[in-house]
């Protein structure tokens, strides 16, 4: 085995940020429309890619297209980087003779949705540190705090309060069964991502999540927003409207959406309107999104409607994303309090008994 295959053995699993391909599709787009050859501007922004991987697959892509190919035809060897909805919205441009239209769709879907991830992580940073922080410091407690303490109070054979024996308990498994709990703790965290990976599993953690009091809602918008935004770009690139529900069903990260949308997209092939589909899932399709899908559908505007719900809904995010800090701070106040003033009664506790018996 050369040195050279082990780099593209290597390669396959080199993560291609989603800025690389929102650069690519930008790029395309400008390029395609200025009149440069397809092939002509993959080869210029493979040379420009600063992901090997990335370099790698466009440049195959090119090959591709300079041997007759068509664009969605070598982007379909791709479809674990450029996704279903990528591939699918560059065929309908191809076939219709709109490739720029798809492509500046494909734009505007990609960036967007990159915008609403990135938010959604910049909004978890401060509750992830916060928690990690609590974490360190419960850890170090057990491990070098209470075990002085726990001399402290043998010393004088005080009876100890209930809390404080737990605390005493717990420090003691630490210290004594450490790997022993580290690897259930694994085993745990293992067989709950197995157990959510499972189709009744997700359902279920879905569901929870979809009702839970703070996530529910930021869910709910995040899930709006990509669906508006998903149907509305592939309506415009002329792929047929039951494709496109099923192409979008796949963009949504909740399966409770995404079984509603499938659904539609079946009752649609039999005659149903999708709005009235949509109005029998109350629960998660608020009445204002019904009424303005049938509108969009009634007035043959479809796309135009779903574009200012996305715009809506995406507002709506970034509005929650900003806010989201200021919810969760005083939710984490209150378990740190909480725990605080558990570990502070456990340890001052004894220390009154101690006074008593001095």
């Amino acid at each position: 085995m050369t040195l050279s295959s082990v780099n593209n053995f290597l390669l396959r699993f080199q993560k291609i940020p989603s800025a690389e391909k929102i650069f690519f599709v930008q790029h395309l787009r400008v390029m395609v429309k200025a009149g440069v050859s397809l092939a002509g501007a993959l080869n210029a922004l493979s040379s420009q890619s600063e992901n090997k991987r990335f370099k790698n697959i466009l440049i195959e892509i090119k090959e591709g297209v300079e041997k007759g190919n068509t664009f969605s035809k070598s982007l379909k060897k791709h479809k674990d980087v450029f996704g279903d909805l990528f591939v699918s919205m560059i065929e309908a441009g191809e076939i219709s003779g709109k490739l720029e239209s798809s492509l500046e769709q494909i734009f505007i879907q990609v960036k967007k949705d990159h915008e609403i991830k990135s938010k959604i992580k910049g909004a978890m940073i401060y509750p992830a540190v916060i928690l990690f922080a609590m974490t360190i410091i419960g850890i170090l407690m057990m491990i070098f705090v209470i075990p002085k303490l726990t001399e402290v109070f043998s010393e004088f054979n005080v009876e100890l309060p209930l809390a404080t024996r737990v605390l005493i308990n717990a420090s003691d498994l630490m210290l004594n069964h450490g790997i022993l709990m580290s690897f259930g703790l694994i085993i745990l965290i293992t067989g709950f991502l197995t157990l959510i990976k499972t189709e009744k599993g997700k359902f279920y953690f879905h569901f929870f999540l979809l009702h839970s009091p703070i996530f529910g809602k930021i869910i709910k918008k995040i899930n709006l927003a990509r669906f508006s935004r998903t149907l509305s770009s592939l309506l415009r690139t002329d792929i047929p409207i039951t494709k496109t529900l099923g192409m979008t069903s796949q963009i949504l990260g909740n399966v409770i959406y995404k079984k509603v949308i499938l659904e539609a997209s079946k009752k649609v092939t039999k005659g149903v309107n999708i709005a009235a589909t949509l109005k029998n899932e109350k629960d998660i399709f608020p009445p204002v999104v019904t009424e303005m899908v049938t509108v969009g559908e009634e007035t043959g505007s479809l796309d135009d409607v779903l574009v200012e719900m996305a715009e809506f809904y995406e507002d709506e995010v970034d509005q929650t994303m900003k806010n989201l800090p200021a919810i969760i701070e005083p939710l984490l106040i209150l378990v740190l309090g909480f725990g605080v003033a558990l570990m502070a009664m456990a340890i001052i506790m004894p220390m009154y008994s101690l006074t008593e018996t001095i």
